[in-house]
């Protein structure tokens, strides 16, 4: 069993699904984003006064497997947990339908950090993060 750290729960909104009437692939990123974004604010962090700071978090790669399709209306839940992998920072994140905790995506984002425009470790995040890398 998975021990996510984090979960958020949306609901899909009819202008995100296509003419199949399912959620567009690019949107899932969105809900993925917005979870990390999310956990980030929940652990006491906050983009605009890193960014302030010089520190950046960016996205290096993302992997994404669709299982499931969302319709709108659905409601879900995205659930994520972290490692450490050398300078990165791997978020494993995976989206359910809540009305039955199917699986619908299975995600792996790694992010690292650029500070004052370098690649670099970044003290603020292993302080964050320290109970769960």
């Amino acid at each position: 069993m998975t021990k996510y750290i984090y979960e958020l729960t949306l609901k899909v909104r009819d202008y995100e699904c296509d003419l199949q009437g399912i959620v567009n692939n690019a949107n899932y990123q969105h809900y993925m984003e917005h979870t990390r974004h999310e956990f980030l604010t929940s652990m006491g962090g906050d983009f605009a006064a890193l960014h302030q700071q010089g520190i950046d978090p960016v996205v290096a790669r993302i992997n994404m497997a669709f299982k499931t399709p969302l319709k709108s209306g659905d409601e879900f839940i995205s659930r994520l947990y972290i490692k450490k992998e050398g300078i990165k920072y791997v978020f494993y994140q995976d989206i359910f339908r809540k009305a039955d905790e199917k699986i619908v995506l299975k995600g792996i984002v790694e992010t690292v950090c650029v500070v004052n425009g370098r690649l670099s470790e970044c003290a603020i995040f292993e302080e964050l993060f320290k109970d769960y890398i």
